[in-house]
């Protein structure tokens, strides 16, 4: 299996298993994260999900000796990597990327996708596309420059340069670093504390936080407004209020 599935109580754990060729993306990789990605988004007892590398590497990006072979590029950004991005950034569950080692290509653009990311001290991250002639793919363009700036992220897309866990976090890239050794660790325990909180009111947070990226204000205050009325049906919230008036942590996801 190139993409393996671990579960711990409401937390799921992705890992891209091709630690020989540093999880480079192959047509069969991508089409076992998508069918994972489809698997975890609609199993009620996932609360979260990390998603990692096997080995040294997060992900190095497109395995350059399938590359030759595709015949229609357009189609396969079209049909296999961009639904996985579109998963990643739609999911209700919050998604968390636990980069252990060289996040490279398109595998930067998977990380970026993650709502949160922890990184490994001694990793790297690199928008490597320009190394072999292409443009960045996978939304790297798009959560570059939205992350960094406009000047930032054309300096990195542009240069493909190495970008270590200590810039990564200065520039906003990652939420944390973390010592090697302790990077699933880290990233279980900020999934369990996200797993433990209101499902739906975090992918609604999730979809509104999105939007505000480009919504004019007027546009986003309606948003809230309806995606609120969502969050007050819900069970968590009911639970929430519960908790509040009896003073006690609230169990949520438990109605």
């Amino acid at each position: 299996m190139d993409v393996l599935i671990t579960r711990d109580g409401p937390v799921a754990t992705l890992t891209l298993n091709r630690p020989d060729r540093y999880n480079a993306l192959t047509t069969g990789l991508r089409g076992e994260l998508r069918a994972a990605l489809d698997e975890l988004a609609g199993d009620d007892a996932v609360r979260a999900v990390v998603l990692t590398g096997a080995g040294r590497a997060f992900c190095s990006g497109q395995d350059l000796k399938e590359f030759g072979e595709v015949a229609d590029v357009e189609q396969a950004i079209i049909d296999q990597y961009n639904p996985i991005i579109e998963r990643l950034t739609t999911m209700e569950k919050p998604v968390i990327a636990a980069i252990n080692g060289p996040c490279a290509g398109a595998g930067l653009g998977f990380a970026l996708a993650c709502d949160l990311r922890v990184m490994a001290a001694g990793a790297f991250l690199s928008c490597a596309f320009v190394s072999i002639g292409l443009v960045p793919d996978s939304g790297t363009s798009w959560f570059l420059a939205r992350m960094v700036g406009y000047e930032r992220a054309l300096e990195l897309a542009l240069t493909g340069r190495r970008v270590g866990a200590d810039e990564a976090r200065a520039l906003g890239l990652v939420l944390d670093v973390v010592p090697d050794a302790e990077i699933a660790a880290g990233a279980a325990t900020l999934a369990g504390r996200l797993a433990a909180g209101p499902t739906p009111a975090t992918g609604l947070t999730k979809t509104l936080l999105r939007e505000s990226l480009d919504a004019p204000l007027t546009t986003l205050l309606a948003q809230e407004a309806r995606l609120q009325v969502g969050a007050l049906a819900s069970a968590d919230h009911r639970e929430g209020v519960q908790a509040f008036l009896e003073k006690r942590p609230a169990a949520f996801g438990t109605a």
